[in-house]
């Protein structure tokens, strides 16, 4: 199955904020104070393991000799995109071992959540989960927003099975479960008004 080049995309972290953005703000020789970023336990998380990158390359340069750092910028460099990606899910390919970024099949999962009229999909998480029997398969939990103007139970049933289909046969993954949470409401759509000529009457001149 042919994906889109994960090396072109950034995780989004479970608090909303882009991964590459919370690094670039940790290596701001003069950053400026952010709240968020401050308290953020994600932030803090994703900090951490770009404090540990550091270290480690750090010692390699440290102990290798000069014709080597440029090879060591390399690989450190791939480490990064790696990081940046997330934990590799396998599809559903019982011939070739294939597999897929969590971010990338996130930012697919979430746009089939904003495909449902009336919801807005926030974070996105994909978690590896074992059959029984073996099968490789994944648990999706899906934060978002979604409008009352229907009932709720319906519309969140419409984007499980929105995500579910893409999932399955847009991704190529096996899903256990996906698991909804609704964090925030949408505003009603506005009811549209009358035209300028007003309603038409019958026989009206």
């Amino acid at each position: 199955m042919a994906v889109d080049d994960p090396l072109a995309r950034d995780e989004e972290l479970t608090c909303g904020r882009l991964l590459s953005q919370v690094w670039d703000l940790a290596l701001d020789p003069a950053p400026a104070d952010d709240p968020h970023t401050m308290t953020c336990p994600f932030c803090g998380e994703a900090i951490a393991s770009l404090a540990t990158l550091k270290a480690a390359t750090r010692t390699l340069r440290g102990r290798a000799p000069a014709h080597l750092q440029a090879l060591i910028r390399r690989v450190m460099s791939a480490v990064k995109a790696e990081a940046r990606l997330g934990r590799m899910l396998p599809l559903a390919d019982p011939d070739r071992d294939l597999r897929i970024a969590e971010s990338a099949a996130a930012t697919v999962l979430r746009r089939a959540a904003d495909d449902v009229p009336g919801v807005q999909a926030a974070a996105c998480r994909l978690t590896p989960a074992d059959d029984d029997d073996g099968t490789k398969r994944v648990v999706v939990t899906l934060t978002l927003a979604a409008g009352l103007d229907r009932p709720l139970p319906d519309r969140i049933d419409e984007v499980r099975r929105s995500v579910l289909h893409a999932a399955e046969h847009t991704i190529g993954l096996r899903v256990t479960a996906v698991d909804i949470t609704v964090t925030d409401l949408l505003d009603p759509s506005p009811s549209p008004g009358p035209t300028e000529s007003g309603p038409h009457t019958p026989g009206g001149t």
